[in-house]
Protein backbone atom coordinates (compact mmCIF):
# COMPACT_ATOMS: atom_id res chain seq x y z
CA UNK A 1 0.00 0.00 0.00
CA UNK A 2 1.16 3.54 -0.74
CA UNK A 3 1.34 5.46 2.53
CA UNK A 4 0.12 9.02 2.99
CA UNK A 5 3.73 10.22 3.32
CA UNK A 6 4.69 8.47 0.09
CA UNK A 7 1.61 9.93 -1.60
CA UNK A 8 2.73 13.44 -0.64
CA UNK A 9 6.16 12.75 -2.13
CA UNK A 10 4.66 11.38 -5.35
CA UNK A 11 2.07 14.06 -5.98
CA UNK A 12 3.47 17.44 -4.89
CA UNK A 13 5.50 19.16 -7.60
CA UNK A 14 5.86 22.80 -6.55
CA UNK A 15 9.13 24.56 -5.68
CA UNK A 16 10.90 22.96 -2.75
CA UNK A 17 9.25 19.54 -3.03
CA UNK A 18 11.28 16.39 -3.75
CA UNK A 19 9.23 15.45 -6.83
CA UNK A 20 9.26 19.04 -8.06
CA UNK A 21 13.04 19.14 -7.70
CA UNK A 22 13.36 15.90 -9.65
CA UNK A 23 11.16 17.11 -12.50
CA UNK A 24 13.11 20.35 -12.73
CA UNK A 25 16.17 18.32 -13.76
CA UNK A 26 14.50 17.51 -17.09
CA UNK A 27 13.18 19.49 -20.04
CA UNK A 28 9.40 19.93 -19.84
CA UNK A 29 7.25 20.07 -23.00
CA UNK A 30 5.09 23.12 -22.39
CA UNK A 31 3.34 24.33 -25.56
CA UNK A 32 3.16 24.07 -29.31
CA UNK A 33 5.56 26.40 -31.10
CA UNK A 34 2.58 27.64 -33.08
CA UNK A 35 1.04 29.08 -29.88
CA UNK A 36 3.66 31.86 -29.90
CA UNK A 37 3.92 34.44 -32.69
CA UNK A 38 6.76 36.93 -33.12
CA UNK A 39 5.70 40.16 -31.34
CA UNK A 40 2.40 38.40 -30.63
CA UNK A 41 0.33 38.01 -27.49
CA UNK A 42 2.10 36.65 -24.39
CA UNK A 43 0.94 33.20 -23.31
CA UNK A 44 0.10 32.18 -19.77
CA UNK A 45 1.70 28.88 -18.71
CA UNK A 46 1.39 26.94 -15.47
CA UNK A 47 4.29 24.50 -15.01
CA UNK A 48 5.27 22.61 -11.85
CA UNK A 49 3.19 24.90 -9.68
CA UNK A 50 4.65 28.12 -11.09
CA UNK A 51 2.74 30.77 -13.03
CA UNK A 52 4.77 31.80 -16.06
CA UNK A 53 4.42 33.90 -19.17
CA UNK A 54 5.92 32.96 -22.54
CA UNK A 55 6.47 35.20 -25.57
CA UNK A 56 8.29 35.17 -28.91
CA UNK A 57 10.32 38.30 -29.61
CA UNK A 58 10.79 40.16 -32.89
CA UNK A 59 13.64 37.83 -33.90
CA UNK A 60 11.78 34.62 -33.07
CA UNK A 61 13.49 33.97 -29.74
CA UNK A 62 11.26 32.60 -26.98
CA UNK A 63 11.28 33.94 -23.43
CA UNK A 64 9.69 32.11 -20.50
CA UNK A 65 9.47 34.14 -17.28
CA UNK A 66 7.87 34.17 -13.89
CA UNK A 67 4.83 36.21 -14.82
CA UNK A 68 5.58 38.84 -12.13
CA UNK A 69 7.57 41.85 -13.21
CA UNK A 70 10.60 42.10 -10.87
CA UNK A 71 9.78 45.78 -10.26
CA UNK A 72 6.39 45.72 -8.52
CA UNK A 73 5.10 42.22 -9.38
CA UNK A 74 2.46 43.28 -11.94
CA UNK A 75 1.83 40.44 -14.39
CA UNK A 76 3.85 40.54 -17.60
CA UNK A 77 0.91 38.84 -19.30
CA UNK A 78 -0.42 42.36 -19.77
CA UNK A 79 2.92 43.52 -21.16
CA UNK A 80 3.72 44.84 -24.62
CA UNK A 81 5.66 42.34 -26.75
CA UNK A 82 7.58 44.75 -28.94
CA UNK A 83 10.93 45.44 -30.58
CA UNK A 84 12.93 42.52 -29.21
CA UNK A 85 11.48 42.28 -25.70
CA UNK A 86 8.49 42.43 -23.41
CA UNK A 87 7.65 45.73 -21.73
CA UNK A 88 5.66 45.82 -18.48
CA UNK A 89 2.50 47.86 -18.87
CA UNK A 90 2.77 49.29 -15.34
CA UNK A 91 5.97 51.36 -15.53
CA UNK A 92 7.46 50.40 -18.89
CA UNK A 93 10.38 48.29 -17.71
CA UNK A 94 11.49 46.10 -20.61
CA UNK A 95 13.18 42.67 -20.65
CA UNK A 96 14.74 40.58 -23.39
CA UNK A 97 14.09 36.84 -23.89
CA UNK A 98 16.80 35.94 -21.33
CA UNK A 99 15.32 38.21 -18.66
CA UNK A 100 17.87 41.02 -18.95
CA UNK A 101 16.43 44.46 -18.22
CA UNK A 102 16.77 46.67 -21.30
CA UNK A 103 14.98 49.81 -20.20
CA UNK A 104 13.66 51.63 -17.10
CA UNK A 105 11.90 54.57 -18.74
CA UNK A 106 10.17 55.80 -15.56
CA UNK A 107 13.55 56.68 -14.01
CA UNK A 108 15.93 59.54 -14.85
CA UNK A 109 19.02 58.29 -16.66
CA UNK A 110 21.26 58.93 -13.64
CA UNK A 111 18.99 56.80 -11.39
CA UNK A 112 18.33 53.70 -13.51
CA UNK A 113 19.96 50.41 -12.46
CA UNK A 114 18.92 47.98 -15.19
CA UNK A 115 22.19 46.01 -15.02
CA UNK A 116 21.22 44.93 -11.47
CA UNK A 117 17.72 43.70 -12.29
CA UNK A 118 16.74 40.54 -14.14
CA UNK A 119 13.40 38.86 -14.66
CA UNK A 120 13.27 35.26 -13.41
CA UNK A 121 13.70 33.51 -16.75
CA UNK A 122 13.86 29.82 -17.65
CA UNK A 123 15.69 28.33 -20.59
CA UNK A 124 13.55 27.52 -23.61
CA UNK A 125 14.17 25.35 -26.66
CA UNK A 126 12.13 24.26 -29.64
CA UNK A 127 12.21 21.09 -31.69
CA UNK A 128 9.79 19.71 -34.25
CA UNK A 129 7.04 22.18 -33.37
CA UNK A 130 7.19 21.79 -29.59
CA UNK A 131 8.38 24.31 -27.00
CA UNK A 132 10.37 22.84 -24.10
CA UNK A 133 11.24 24.63 -20.85
CA UNK A 134 14.10 23.80 -18.48
CA UNK A 135 13.30 24.89 -14.92
CA UNK A 136 16.39 23.47 -13.23
CA UNK A 137 19.25 25.47 -11.79
CA UNK A 138 22.21 23.64 -13.31
CA UNK A 139 24.61 25.73 -15.36
CA UNK A 140 24.32 23.37 -18.31
CA UNK A 141 20.91 21.99 -19.26
CA UNK A 142 20.66 18.30 -20.17
CA UNK A 143 19.81 17.15 -23.70
CA UNK A 144 16.23 17.47 -24.88
CA UNK A 145 14.11 14.30 -24.58
CA UNK A 146 15.15 11.66 -27.08
CA UNK A 147 12.23 9.27 -27.04
CA UNK A 148 11.71 8.10 -30.60
CA UNK A 149 8.42 9.88 -31.22
CA UNK A 150 9.86 13.21 -30.08
CA UNK A 151 12.62 12.95 -32.68
CA UNK A 152 10.38 12.55 -35.71
CA UNK A 153 10.12 15.50 -38.06
CA UNK A 154 7.01 17.58 -37.47
CA UNK A 155 5.56 16.50 -40.84
CA UNK A 156 5.66 12.86 -39.69
CA UNK A 157 4.31 13.22 -36.18
CA UNK A 158 0.99 14.40 -34.78
CA UNK A 159 1.44 16.40 -31.58
CA UNK A 160 -1.57 17.21 -29.45
CA UNK A 161 -2.20 18.72 -26.02
CA UNK A 162 -5.13 18.07 -23.72
CA UNK A 163 -5.69 19.13 -20.13
CA UNK A 164 -6.67 16.78 -17.31
CA UNK A 165 -8.09 18.25 -14.10
CA UNK A 166 -6.36 16.04 -11.56
CA UNK A 167 -2.93 15.23 -10.22
CA UNK A 168 -0.34 14.21 -12.78
CA UNK A 169 0.36 10.75 -11.35
CA UNK A 170 -3.20 9.40 -11.37
CA UNK A 171 -3.50 10.68 -14.95
CA UNK A 172 -0.26 8.96 -15.95
CA UNK A 173 -1.15 5.70 -14.24
CA UNK A 174 -3.99 5.20 -16.69
CA UNK A 175 -1.39 4.76 -19.44
CA UNK A 176 0.44 1.98 -17.59
CA UNK A 177 -2.72 0.06 -16.62
CA UNK A 178 -3.27 -2.19 -19.62
CA UNK A 179 -6.15 -4.37 -18.40
CA UNK A 180 -8.60 -1.45 -18.20
CA UNK A 181 -8.71 -1.29 -22.02
CA UNK A 182 -10.74 -4.50 -22.15
CA UNK A 183 -13.39 -2.97 -19.91
CA UNK A 184 -13.47 0.84 -19.91
CA UNK A 185 -12.95 1.16 -23.67
CA UNK A 186 -14.06 -2.16 -25.16
CA UNK A 187 -16.19 -3.79 -22.47
CA UNK A 188 -19.13 -4.12 -24.89
CA UNK A 189 -17.00 -4.99 -27.92
CA UNK A 190 -16.86 -8.69 -28.87
CA UNK A 191 -14.51 -10.61 -31.10
CA UNK A 192 -17.20 -10.63 -33.79
CA UNK A 193 -17.13 -6.81 -33.92
CA UNK A 194 -13.52 -6.47 -35.05
CA UNK A 195 -11.40 -7.41 -38.03
CA UNK A 196 -10.45 -11.11 -37.82
CA UNK A 197 -6.73 -10.37 -38.20
CA UNK A 198 -6.42 -7.26 -36.01
CA UNK A 199 -3.58 -7.79 -33.55
CA UNK A 200 -5.50 -6.25 -30.65
CA UNK A 201 -8.37 -8.76 -30.91
CA UNK A 202 -6.88 -11.02 -28.24
CA UNK A 203 -7.77 -8.43 -25.58
CA UNK A 204 -11.38 -9.42 -26.23
CA UNK A 205 -10.87 -13.19 -26.00
CA UNK A 206 -8.96 -12.94 -22.69
CA UNK A 207 -9.65 -9.85 -20.58
CA UNK A 208 -7.44 -10.89 -17.64
CA UNK A 209 -3.77 -10.78 -18.69
CA UNK A 210 -0.76 -11.81 -16.66
CA UNK A 211 2.33 -9.61 -16.33
CA UNK A 212 6.07 -9.34 -16.37
CA UNK A 213 7.41 -6.12 -14.79
CA UNK A 214 10.90 -4.79 -14.24
CA UNK A 215 12.65 -1.65 -13.06
CA UNK A 216 15.02 -0.08 -15.59
CA UNK A 217 17.67 2.63 -15.79
CA UNK A 218 15.15 4.98 -17.37
CA UNK A 219 12.07 4.01 -15.32
CA UNK A 220 9.98 0.84 -15.56
CA UNK A 221 8.78 -1.62 -18.19
CA UNK A 222 5.97 -4.12 -18.36
CA UNK A 223 4.76 -6.89 -20.60
CA UNK A 224 1.17 -8.09 -20.35
CA UNK A 225 0.60 -11.49 -21.92
CA UNK A 226 -2.36 -13.63 -22.99
CA UNK A 227 -2.93 -16.67 -25.20
CA UNK A 228 -3.08 -15.92 -28.92
CA UNK A 229 -3.68 -18.49 -31.67
CA UNK A 230 -2.58 -22.05 -30.77
CA UNK A 231 1.17 -22.14 -30.15
CA UNK A 232 1.53 -18.36 -29.77
CA UNK A 233 1.37 -15.68 -27.08
CA UNK A 234 0.02 -12.14 -27.41
CA UNK A 235 2.28 -9.60 -25.69
CA UNK A 236 1.67 -5.90 -24.93
CA UNK A 237 4.87 -4.03 -24.11
CA UNK A 238 4.97 -0.57 -22.53
CA UNK A 239 7.36 1.76 -20.72
CA UNK A 240 7.45 4.53 -18.16
CA UNK A 241 10.40 6.89 -18.54
CA UNK A 242 11.30 9.40 -15.86
CA UNK A 243 10.06 11.84 -14.98
CA UNK A 244 6.57 11.72 -16.60
CA UNK A 245 6.74 9.95 -19.98
CA UNK A 246 4.75 6.92 -21.07
CA UNK A 247 4.97 4.78 -24.18
CA UNK A 248 1.76 2.79 -24.28
CA UNK A 249 0.72 -0.17 -26.47
CA UNK A 250 -1.44 1.20 -29.25
CA UNK A 251 -1.14 -1.34 -32.05
CA UNK A 252 1.74 -3.40 -33.47
CA UNK A 253 5.13 -2.66 -31.96
CA UNK A 254 6.57 -2.63 -35.47
CA UNK A 255 5.25 0.88 -36.13
CA UNK A 256 3.74 2.09 -32.84
CA UNK A 257 5.89 5.20 -32.50
CA UNK A 258 4.22 7.09 -29.65
CA UNK A 259 5.13 8.95 -26.49
CA UNK A 260 3.05 10.88 -24.01
CA UNK A 261 4.22 13.35 -21.38
CA UNK A 262 1.96 13.90 -18.38
CA UNK A 263 3.24 17.35 -17.50
CA UNK A 264 2.20 18.63 -14.06
CA UNK A 265 0.84 22.15 -14.37
CA UNK A 266 0.42 22.14 -10.61
CA UNK A 267 -0.68 19.57 -8.06
CA UNK A 268 -4.24 19.37 -9.42
CA UNK A 269 -3.93 20.10 -13.16
CA UNK A 270 -2.02 18.14 -15.80
CA UNK A 271 -1.27 18.71 -19.47
CA UNK A 272 -0.94 15.58 -21.59
CA UNK A 273 1.43 16.19 -24.52
CA UNK A 274 1.08 13.38 -27.05
CA UNK A 275 3.40 12.46 -29.93
CA UNK A 276 2.13 9.93 -32.48
CA UNK A 277 3.59 8.82 -35.80
CA UNK A 278 1.09 9.57 -38.54
CA UNK A 279 1.80 6.39 -40.52
CA UNK A 280 1.29 3.89 -37.73
CA UNK A 281 -1.20 1.02 -38.05
CA UNK A 282 -4.74 2.15 -37.16
CA UNK A 283 -5.76 1.21 -33.65
CA UNK A 284 -8.72 -1.02 -32.88
CA UNK A 285 -11.93 0.57 -34.10
CA UNK A 286 -10.34 3.31 -36.24
CA UNK A 287 -9.57 3.72 -39.94
CA UNK A 288 -6.27 5.00 -41.30
CA UNK A 289 -7.99 8.37 -41.79
CA UNK A 290 -8.85 8.56 -38.08
CA UNK A 291 -12.56 7.80 -38.46
CA UNK A 292 -14.14 5.52 -35.83
CA UNK A 293 -15.65 2.33 -37.20
CA UNK A 294 -16.97 1.15 -33.84
CA UNK A 295 -19.18 3.28 -31.59
CA UNK A 296 -17.59 4.83 -28.53
CA UNK A 297 -14.02 4.11 -29.65
CA UNK A 298 -13.40 7.58 -31.08
CA UNK A 299 -9.81 8.71 -30.42
CA UNK A 300 -10.59 12.25 -31.56
CA UNK A 301 -11.42 14.54 -28.64
CA UNK A 302 -13.67 17.55 -29.18
CA UNK A 303 -12.09 20.63 -27.63
CA UNK A 304 -13.33 23.90 -26.21
CA UNK A 305 -11.85 27.12 -27.65
CA UNK A 306 -8.62 28.14 -25.94
CA UNK A 307 -8.84 31.16 -23.66
CA UNK A 308 -6.05 33.23 -22.06
CA UNK A 309 -6.91 32.00 -18.54
CA UNK A 310 -4.26 30.18 -16.50
CA UNK A 311 -6.13 26.92 -17.12
CA UNK A 312 -7.79 27.93 -20.39
CA UNK A 313 -5.72 25.95 -22.90
CA UNK A 314 -6.58 22.60 -24.51
CA UNK A 315 -9.69 21.73 -22.52
CA UNK A 316 -11.99 18.92 -23.69
CA UNK A 317 -15.65 19.67 -24.36
CA UNK A 318 -16.73 16.54 -22.46
CA UNK A 319 -15.65 17.20 -18.88
CA UNK A 320 -16.62 17.13 -15.23
CA UNK A 321 -19.15 19.94 -15.60
CA UNK A 322 -21.31 17.87 -17.98
CA UNK A 323 -20.49 14.36 -16.69
CA UNK A 324 -18.39 13.77 -19.82
CA UNK A 325 -21.57 13.72 -21.92
CA UNK A 326 -22.42 10.28 -20.59
CA UNK A 327 -25.36 8.60 -22.36
CA UNK A 328 -26.91 6.09 -19.96
CA UNK A 329 -29.05 4.50 -22.65
CA UNK A 330 -25.94 3.88 -24.72
CA UNK A 331 -24.24 2.49 -21.61
CA UNK A 332 -27.03 -0.03 -21.20
CA UNK A 333 -26.96 -1.15 -24.82
CA UNK A 334 -23.87 -0.37 -26.89
CA UNK A 335 -21.09 1.06 -24.71
CA UNK A 336 -19.46 -0.03 -21.47
CA UNK A 337 -19.30 3.58 -20.24
CA UNK A 338 -21.70 5.61 -22.37
CA UNK A 339 -18.93 8.23 -22.66
CA UNK A 340 -18.22 8.96 -26.32
CA UNK A 341 -14.44 9.50 -26.56
CA UNK A 342 -11.61 7.21 -25.46
CA UNK A 343 -9.47 9.93 -23.87
CA UNK A 344 -12.43 11.26 -21.93
CA UNK A 345 -13.40 7.77 -20.78
CA UNK A 346 -9.98 7.77 -19.11
CA UNK A 347 -10.51 11.32 -17.85
CA UNK A 348 -13.80 10.41 -16.20
CA UNK A 349 -12.07 7.66 -14.23
CA UNK A 350 -8.94 9.55 -13.17
CA UNK A 351 -10.68 12.84 -12.41
CA UNK A 352 -13.42 11.06 -10.45
CA UNK A 353 -10.71 9.91 -8.02
CA UNK A 354 -10.51 13.51 -6.79
CA UNK A 355 -7.95 16.20 -7.49
CA UNK A 356 -5.32 14.15 -5.63
CA UNK A 357 -6.42 10.62 -4.91
CA UNK A 358 -5.96 9.20 -1.42
CA UNK A 359 -3.90 6.10 -2.21
CA UNK A 360 -4.26 4.73 1.31
CA UNK A 361 -7.83 3.85 0.28
CA UNK A 362 -6.66 1.54 -2.53
CA UNK A 363 -6.51 -2.24 -2.64
CA UNK A 364 -3.98 -2.93 -5.36
CA UNK A 365 -4.09 -6.20 -7.29
CA UNK A 366 -1.58 -8.24 -9.33
CA UNK A 367 -2.80 -6.31 -12.38
CA UNK A 368 -1.35 -3.16 -10.76
CA UNK A 369 2.22 -4.42 -10.57
CA UNK A 370 3.60 -1.80 -12.93
CA UNK A 371 1.82 0.96 -11.04
CA UNK A 372 3.43 -0.20 -7.80
CA UNK A 373 6.85 -0.52 -9.44
CA UNK A 374 6.57 2.93 -11.01
CA UNK A 375 5.66 4.57 -7.72
CA UNK A 376 8.67 2.94 -6.08
CA UNK A 377 10.92 4.08 -8.93
CA UNK A 378 9.68 7.67 -8.66
CA UNK A 379 10.09 7.79 -4.87
CA UNK A 380 13.55 6.29 -5.16
CA UNK A 381 14.62 8.91 -7.73
CA UNK A 382 13.06 11.87 -5.90
CA UNK A 383 14.44 10.93 -2.50
CA UNK A 384 17.80 10.02 -3.99
CA UNK A 385 18.10 13.54 -5.36
CA UNK A 386 16.75 15.35 -2.29
CA UNK A 387 18.35 13.24 0.47
CA UNK A 388 21.58 12.02 -1.11
CA UNK A 389 22.23 14.36 -4.02
CA UNK A 390 22.07 11.45 -6.46
CA UNK A 391 21.86 12.37 -10.14
CA UNK A 392 18.46 12.23 -11.80
CA UNK A 393 18.20 9.01 -13.85
CA UNK A 394 19.06 8.81 -17.57
CA UNK A 395 19.49 12.55 -18.17
CA UNK A 396 22.40 12.01 -20.53
CA UNK A 397 21.74 8.42 -21.60
CA UNK A 398 20.21 9.21 -24.99
CA UNK A 399 20.80 5.80 -26.54
CA UNK A 400 18.70 3.99 -23.94
CA UNK A 401 15.68 6.27 -24.22
CA UNK A 402 15.78 6.56 -28.02
CA UNK A 403 15.73 2.79 -28.39
CA UNK A 404 12.43 2.18 -26.61
CA UNK A 405 9.21 1.13 -28.31
CA UNK A 406 5.81 0.05 -27.00
CA UNK A 407 3.20 -2.05 -28.72
CA UNK A 408 1.75 -5.47 -29.42
CA UNK A 409 3.70 -8.58 -30.44
CA UNK A 410 2.70 -12.15 -31.22
CA UNK A 411 5.50 -14.59 -30.42
CA UNK A 412 5.89 -18.37 -30.16
CA UNK A 413 5.06 -20.06 -26.88
CA UNK A 414 8.19 -20.81 -24.91
CA UNK A 415 10.14 -17.78 -26.09
CA UNK A 416 11.26 -15.57 -23.20
CA UNK A 417 9.36 -12.30 -23.12
CA UNK A 418 12.54 -10.22 -23.20
CA UNK A 419 13.66 -12.13 -26.31
CA UNK A 420 10.27 -11.56 -27.94
CA UNK A 421 10.68 -7.83 -27.32
CA UNK A 422 14.23 -7.79 -28.66
CA UNK A 423 13.21 -9.69 -31.80
CA UNK A 424 10.31 -7.33 -32.42
CA UNK A 425 12.57 -4.31 -31.94
CA UNK A 426 15.01 -5.65 -34.52
CA UNK A 427 12.18 -5.96 -37.04
CA UNK A 428 10.80 -2.54 -36.11
CA UNK A 429 13.92 -0.38 -36.22
CA UNK A 430 13.74 2.95 -38.06
CA UNK A 431 17.41 3.96 -38.31
CA UNK A 432 16.70 7.35 -39.89
CA UNK A 433 14.66 8.34 -36.83
CA UNK A 434 17.18 7.08 -34.30
CA UNK A 435 20.17 8.82 -35.94
CA UNK A 436 19.07 12.11 -34.37
CA UNK A 437 19.83 10.72 -30.93
CA UNK A 438 23.36 9.59 -31.71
Amino acid sequence: MTTSVENETLTRVGPGTPMGALMRQYWVPAALSSELKADGDPLRLVLLGEKLVAFRDSNGRVGVFDHRCPHRCASLFFGRNEEGGIRCAYHGWKFDSEGNCLDMPNLPADQEFRSKVKAKAYRAAERNGVLYVYMGDTKTAPPLPVLEATLCASDDIAVSLIQRECNWLQALEGDIDTSHFSFLHTGKVTIDDVEPDHIERFQLTDRAPRYHVKSTDYGTMYCAYRPADPGYVYYRFAHFALPFWTMFPNGPLTDNIVAQAWVPMDDTHTMAVSFMWKRKTPVLGMTAEGTPVLPYLDRNTAMLPNTPDWYGRWRPAANQTNDYLIDREAQRNISFTGIPEVFQQDAAMTESMGEITDRTFEHLAPSDRLISATRRRLIEAARGLSDKGSAAPHLDNAAVAAGLRSGDVIAPEGQEWADAYADAMRRAAHPTMLEAAE
